[in-house]
């Protein structure tokens, strides 16, 4: 049997992977969906419906303002998907370049890298959210801007870290000796190799951009009114929890669902990709 089918073979036997994967590609079914068609316009305020139950013409009920429930947690799929695909791609795009330099330069080089990523460590999401509303005013662009930045120092470690033990592998030596540079052993032998290893943190960064767009959205510094989102709906839920208590549940599960079911599918990619953390089942 070939690689394939035996790398799909342990991933459809992988408990873990199958219910992250069920997870996440429901997310995704629900942001795509949001784009074609919602039960309710998610935008559109009627006060003679606010707080309705669940079942009185809509399925989860109201918010405050006459909001569909599910339709809003749709659309807030969509925008925490669309943050966490640019703030991860920017993290990895970034991060990633650095560490294959550090690792192909050694050095100097990667002395510099590894404290300017040191330093990136200084500032998470939030803390870097806050400064950029401080100049630029809160929005959905400088969340991902700040999610993106949180994530370079990460990707930039790992990679150089799993750069490292490539270069030191008997057929890179033997690329070198055959006259290949540096530029092109890290695009042809190094970067192939590592990909595993990405893929891997891409998803796991995956769920902690949604959480933290959850929190910006929540203190009122990623997505903006009207766009709805997560953490915005669990902000606004806050003074009604007394009276309306699902509306926080609701949002809540989104996200809890939403981050276990990427936790779980990076966590069996992992298993899957490397043979010997292959649980037995």
């Amino acid at each position: 049997m070939s690689a394939g089918p035996r790398l799909w073979q342990r991933a459809l036997q992988h408990r873990s992977f199958t219910f992250g994967a069920i997870l996440s590609v429901l997310l995704v079914i629900a942001a795509g969906l949001s784009l074609v068609w919602t039960p309710f316009n998610p935008y559109e305020i009627d006060m003679a419906k606010r707080l309705l139950p669940a079942g009185q013409g809509h399925l989860l009920g109201t918010d405050p303002y006459g909001r569909d429930i599910v339709s809003l947690l749709l659309v807030g799929a969509r925008a925490s998907i669309a943050v966490g695909v640019i703030a991860v791609g920017i993290g990895l795009v970034v991060g990633t370049a650095l560490g294959l330099l550090a690792a192909a330069k050694r050095g100097w080089v990667e002395e510099l890298i590894m404290r300017l990523a040191d330093f990136g460590f200084a500032f998470p999401a939030i803390l870097s959210a806050i400064m950029l509303t401080a100049v630029f005013g809160p929005g959905m662009v400088n969340a991902i801007i700040a999610i993106g930045i949180y994530n370079i120092p990460t990707f930039a470690r790992i990679t150089r870290a799993s750069a490292n033990a490539v270069w030191s592998r008997e057929f890179v030596m033997a690329a070198r000796a055959c006259g290949k540079g540096p530029l092109s052993i890290t695009l042809e032998h190094v970067l192939p190799n590592i990909m595993s290893v990405l893929i891997v943190q891409a998803t796991i960064r995956f769920a902690i951009a949604i959480l933290a767009e959850a929190a910006l959205s929540y203190l009122g510094l990623g997505t903006q009114p009207p766009q709805p989102s997560w953490g915005r709906m669990l902000s606004e839920a806050q003074t009604l929890m007394f009276q309306a208590p699902m509306l926080a549940v609701y949002p809540g599960v989104a996200i809890a669902l939403a981050v276990l079911g990427l936790n779980l599918l990076g966590d069996g990619l992992r298993d899957i990709f490397d043979p010997r953390l292959a649980r037995k089942r």
